[in-house]
């Protein structure tokens, strides 16, 4: 045997080694040309496929009792499940509570009126009217009430010239400026055509009422075409006492349509009773009344009697304080803390609020004349400057009661309970009163104020046959008092108010 066939011998023999007594290395391969360590599985070339039964088989089986019953079984439990729950929402609608309609609401009952009586005095004339407007658009007003501006001498018919402005005022093109750039902002512009608004009487003599009428009718119907959005006249029994008092309701209110703004006729009465007011309201068809019967009426108990005679007709009823004469609030409320507290009484009550420009900071009167009103009143002094302690300390309550005034415009402007709700009285005394502003499915409020000298404890008590109740306590919305603090909570069974102060009240509605 040669050299060459012995060394492939050996080969031979090596490779038919048992593999357990082969190396365990990863050089070589083990038997049958694996690798050391590792496992030859053999896959099957073909994998089985579940394809389900065929058409034929499907409906040999359908078509068997079992699954006919079943089928019936399921299709009947479908439909019960399905009728069960149309009748579960049937049950569900039926039984909850309807929503009471909203009442149909004008532009004049949106929100406060605000007075400018002395353009001059407001800001140097019509023109400076447009130039504020932007001011005046933060305190959320509907509506502004602009002069008298027309011209005329005191107590002197012949001089009544109500289609011309009065020079001091400005020049008409200053007023359609003011027009336009009002309504933009989606504020309504009434025009006060009161006579003789700077005379003794605002019709000027008995026998000049006809003649003066027919004026203010022609007058009327030229500044409601120029885009004007309402009249206002002072001493409203005089005008519809008058003959011609038909002919101003068509000059205003004729050409009323669905998809047409109203055109508004406001009158203003002072020294009139509730009562009357309501007759008023009842037999003359006027729109809005601004009455002084919360100047006039001292008291809790008999302003309560004027809401409570009133308030069901809260849609024609303007309320103010001093508004009625175009004074400032501060002329009756002659502290910071009465000047909030009136404020929110009056637009927290069953109808619209009116102030005159100033109101929103607490602008003071000096004298017979009109104030001047206060700009810039968030500009501080300059670091290192001499600061006037009394002016400084003037310019942060203004700031501090304009923001009272935003606050309270703001919430009467988004909650239907203040903006439109019944209205119920809890409590009146003397120097104090209190009442309920409800609306359906909206949160309630209730107003409690004391003007007296001293602090006073309000028993709430609410006497109603339509199921109202009032909760055992509530929540602090708003308040001058600082025993009361915004957010905490009061038990309503009696209420505990400082001189002066005022609370607002909100509680859920429940049931």
């Amino acid at each position: 045997m040669n050299k060459d066939t012995e060394v492939d011998m050996k080969e031979v023999e090596l490779r038919e080694l048992d593999p357990e007594k082969q190396p365990m290395t990863g050089d070589g391969q083990a038997a049958g040309g694996e690798k050391n360590g590792s496992v030859k599985l053999k896959v099957p070339d073909e994998e089985v496929k579940f394809t389900g039964l065929s058409k034929e088989e499907l409906m040999k089986v359908a078509g068997t009792p079992g699954w006919v019953r079943t089928r019936w079984v399921l299709l009947v439990l479908f439909w019960l499940g399905w009728v069960g729950m149309l009748a579960g929402a049937i049950a569900i609608i039926v039984q909850a509570p309807r929503c009471k309609p909203i009442p149909e609401m004008n532009w004049w009952n949106e929100g406060p009126m605000y007075q400018i009586s002395d353009t001059e005095a407001f800001s140097e004339g019509i023109a400076g009217v447009e130039a504020k407007l932007d001011e005046i658009n933060k305190l959320k007003v509907k509506a502004l009430v602009l002069g008298p501006i027309h011209t005329v001498q005191d107590n002197q018919p012949d001089t009544l010239n109500l289609n011309a402005i009065d020079p001091s005022n400005g020049k008409e093109e200053a007023l359609l400026a003011v027009l336009e750039k009002a309504h933009k902002k989606g504020i309504s512009v009434v025009l006060d055509l009161t006579p003789n608004y700077r005379g003794v009487s605002p019709w000027f003599n008995t026998e000049d009422v006809a003649n003066v009428m027919e004026k203010v009718n022609a007058a009327a119907e030229r500044w409601l075409s120029l885009g004007v959005d309402g009249i206002k006249i002072s001493d409203l029994t005089v005008a519809t006492n008058s003959n011609d008092w038909s002919k101003l309701q068509a000059a205003v209110q004729g050409n009323r349509t669905e998809d047409a703004k109203k055109k508004l006729l406001m009158g203003v009465v002072e020294s009139m009773s509730a009562t009357d007011v309501s007759a008023l309201v009842n037999t003359t068809g006027v729109d809005l009344i601004l009455s002084d019967l919360i100047q006039n009426k001292n008291g809790g108990v008999e302003r309560i009697m004027a809401m409570d005679t009133l308030h069901s007709q809260q849609r024609s009823l303007g309320w103010g304080l001093g508004a009625a004469q175009r004074d400032q609030l501060s002329k009756h409320a002659t502290t910071p803390a009465l000047i909030r507290l009136y404020q929110l009484l009056l637009f927290t009550m069953p109808g619209t609020p009116v102030f005159t420009y100033g109101d929103e900071i607490g602008l003071q009167a000096a004298g017979a004349g009109s104030p001047k009103m206060v700009w810039d009143i968030e500009t501080e002094p300059a670091d290192g400057a001499a600061v006037n302690e009394t002016a400084e300390a003037a310019r942060k309550e203004h700031v501090a009661i304009r923001k009272w005034f935003r606050s309270l415009s703001e919430l009467r402007g988004k909650e239907r309970s203040l903006l439109y709700g019944d209205y119920y009285p809890l409590s009146s005394a003397t120097t104090s009163l209190s009442f309920l502003r409800v609306w359906d499915q909206s949160e309630r409020y209730i107003t409690a104020v004391n003007w007296g000298t001293a602090a006073e404890t309000l028993t709430l008590k609410l006497e109603t046959t339509e199921g109202l109740e009032l909760p055992e306590s509530a929540t602090v919305k708003l308040s001058t008092d600082a025993a009361l603090e915004v957010d905490s909570t009061v038990t309503l069974d009696e209420i505990l108010l400082g001189p002066g102060q005022a609370v607002l009240l909100q509680f859920p509605q429940t049931g």
